[in-house]
């Protein structure tokens, strides 16, 4: 028996959301809990937190690609790929970008 698939569905355009908890994940980086966000910028690529912990600073650069960027105190702490895998602190939905309904991935 052949079965045909509606592959309008593949079609629809999906945007990825990544939401990471930022003093978590420093924390996970660094060894050390009480991190806090002092300023934040938006391009249109990328939002970057600058964060404090004492006399530590860091920036943290998520990039709308799924990229980021960790430095702290000048040093890079993490650069790649944000994913469950690299950060235990962020979590991914998908979403229909046209109806904004959820949408699950197998």
């Amino acid at each position: 028996m052949i079965q045909t698939v509606n592959q309008s569905a593949w079609n629809a355009p999906v945007v990825c959301r990544v939401e990471v908890d930022l003093p978590a994940w420093l924390e996970q980086l660094t060894g050390r809990a009480n991190w806090e966000v002092y300023q934040e910028e938006e391009d249109d690529s990328y939002i970057s937190f600058l964060m404090s912990l004492g006399r530590q600073k860091a920036e943290v650069t998520l990039y709308h690609n799924g990229y980021a960027v960790v430095d702290v105190d000048g040093r890079a702490v993490f650069d790649g790929s944000l994913t469950t895998d690299t950060c235990e602190h962020a979590h991914r939905s998908y979403y229909n970008a046209e109806s904004g309904e959820p949408v699950t991935l197998n």
